[in-house]
């Protein structure tokens, strides 16, 4: 196990002490090469990791620890379906997901099966959608998804959708609803018309508060020009509680399936991208599915250094237990991307923010980072200021498009200078002496560089390269788990503030107060009960 008296941790500790004076561009003009050797393909995408504080024995430490960590092996168990998720004594099928039916681990057909007539549903659907054969109760055709969920059911399809705008066909909007706050749905449903809005409910267990209050909303909303017996023409459900959706008036069948060995934030694969297929085409979706597919066939494969996700998570411990960073910063340059950083965020906070081992033990080493990020160049002119000049350590991961969807040439030409520059900079800071001009400001000018970072580029945003993108990020988040030896598939995390919520509401809502609550909260509590009489 990793800490601070694993052998091979301190080996990795102590190499890095005797790193901590060497400078990046140093190991460049050391070796003429580093800038080729340090490069991977995978799937479309290709890492330059050329920028960062290693060297050929920091590698090796590195394929030490996967070694000690039997990474290949979990890998393995994970995609044939043993119960990697140990706490709640379930499989993570997503790779699953993505799998075309022939190429399905053997041990796994029946599962495999239920996918592939899932997908069989989904381009059914979709078709009848986007074709206008599936219309609304006065025979007009659909013409606007509302899609309710929350977490990975919102954040990982709204994502996609936007990343992949260029592929989005026909005259169907979609819109993405899930805070339990009030003004989002009000205002999607003030731009909505009833007679030819389809309403998407996206929720595993059918119990989750915000995503069942936002749907009972949408329901009224139609029922004021829907008549009752015609409400499932406008009701899609994905969940695994088929009860759950029956009772809320969807169709048996209009509920598509969902499984429990598919985690939430893993859920964009399965039929909970759905709006994906409606709006940008089921073709689209494929695509999708088999971006990320190639993906995990690279991480099944290739071995070590060559496999890009085992690099992705080794350099990523390797910032994050041994210098010191606690954030790691994802900066996509493309307009299209700009919601990457969020999902990630869940992706990774969700699944790696744990401090018990699979031991049941306390960790007494770090484990997930803070993912945080934005779209360049926007975020040039907002927090880039802490990356060049600030006290903080943050790991970076700079995600590049080289074709873009348009032909304005002089755009692009700069967005991709701009990246380059960023990366360079970072690296490279600039001294004191090249500083030749007012002496009065030469410190607060000064940037100390060695800052590293990665650089993914890929020719184009296509379904492809964005599927293999973000599963490349997946599997970044299991090897470090792996070698944390924590769980990255529960969320328990999630559950004690939404317990305290219902005693909370309760109290708002004039029963006695819960002994429980605090007396700030108490305070807070009775604040709001006093202005919501006003």
């Amino acid at each position: 196990m990793p800490g601070t008296h694993d052998s091979l941790w301190q080996a990795l500790s102590t190499h890095q002490s005797r790193m901590s004076g060497v400078r990046l561009i140093d190991l460049f003009e050391a070796d003429g090469d580093r800038a080729r050797r340090y490069q991977l393909s995978a799937a479309g995408l290709r890492l330059d990791y050329s920028k960062n504080l290693i060297t050929d024995e920091t590698l090796n430490l590195f394929s030490r620890l996967l070694d000690a960590n039997t990474l290949p092996h979990r890998v393995q168990q994970m995609i044939e379906g043993e119960r990697v998720n140990f706490t709640e004594r379930r499989p993570a099928l997503h790779t699953l997901l993505r799998t075309r039916k022939s190429k399905s681990p053997a041990n796994l057909k029946d599962e495999a099966e239920a996918v592939a007539q899932c997908l069989a549903r989904m381009e059914s659907i979709a078709g009848a959608i986007r074709s206008g054969k599936w219309t609304g109760y006065d025979g007009r055709p659909i013409r606007k998804i509302i899609h309710l969920g929350i977490g990975g059911s919102y954040l990982g399809p709204r994502m996609v959708a936007e990343a992949l705008s260029p592929y989005q066909s026909g005259d169907i909007d979609c819109a993405y609803v899930a805070n339990v706050d009030a003004h989002h749905i009000d205002r999607v449903l003030k731009h909505s018309v009833q007679e030819t809005t389809l309403i998407i409910i996206a929720s595993k267990t059918f119990t989750t508060l915000e995503t069942r209050l936002n749907a009972q909303t949408a329901i009224d909303w139609l029922k004021k020009r829907v008549p009752a017996i015609d409400i499932e023409k406008h009701l899609i459900a994905v969940t695994a509680n088929d009860d759950g959706a029956a009772q809320f008036g969807v169709a048996a069948e209009n509920i598509l399936p969902m499984w429990d060995w598919v985690g939430g934030r893993y859920s964009l694969w399965s039929a909970v991208g759905l709006p994906i297929a409606i709006t940008h085409g089921f073709k689209t979706f494929r695509a999708l599915l088999d971006g990320a597919a190639a993906m995990d066939l690279h991480f099944e494969d290739a071995p070590w250094p060559d496999n890009m996700p085992m690099m992705l998570a080794l350099l990523g411990i390797w910032y994050h237990n041994f210098h010191g960073a606690q954030s790691h910063a994802v900066l996509p340059y493309d307009h299209r991307l700009r919601l990457l950083p969020a999902h990630l965020q869940q992706l990774d906070m969700e699944s790696n923010g744990k401090s018990a081992t699979t031991e049941g033990m306390a960790n007494n080493y770090d484990t997930g980072p803070i993912v945080w990020g934005g779209e360049g160049t926007n975020g040039q002119h907002a927090f880039h200021q802490l990356l060049h000049q600030g006290t903080r350590f943050v790991s970076l991961d700079f995600i590049l498009p080289l074709v873009p969807h348009h032909n304005m040439t002089e755009h692009h030409d700069w967005l991709v200078a701009n990246c380059l520059a960023q990366s360079q900079a970072l690296m490279r800071g600039r001294s004191i002496e090249e500083i030749d001009d007012e002496p009065r400001t030469k410190s607060h000018r000064y940037m100390p560089g060695n800052r590293p970072s990665n650089t993914i580029v890929f020719d184009k945003l296509t379904p492809e390269a964005l599927g293999a993108l973000i599963a490349l990020y997946e599997h970044k988040v299991f090897c470090q788990a792996m070698i944390w030896h924590i769980n990255p598939f529960d969320q328990y995390g999630v559950e004690l503030g939404k317990i305290m919520g219902e005693s909370i509401h309760d109290f708002i809502s004039g029963a006695d107060k819960d002994p429980s609550i605090d007396p700030s909260t108490e305070q807070l509590v009775q604040f709001y009960k006093d202005r919501r009489k006003h």
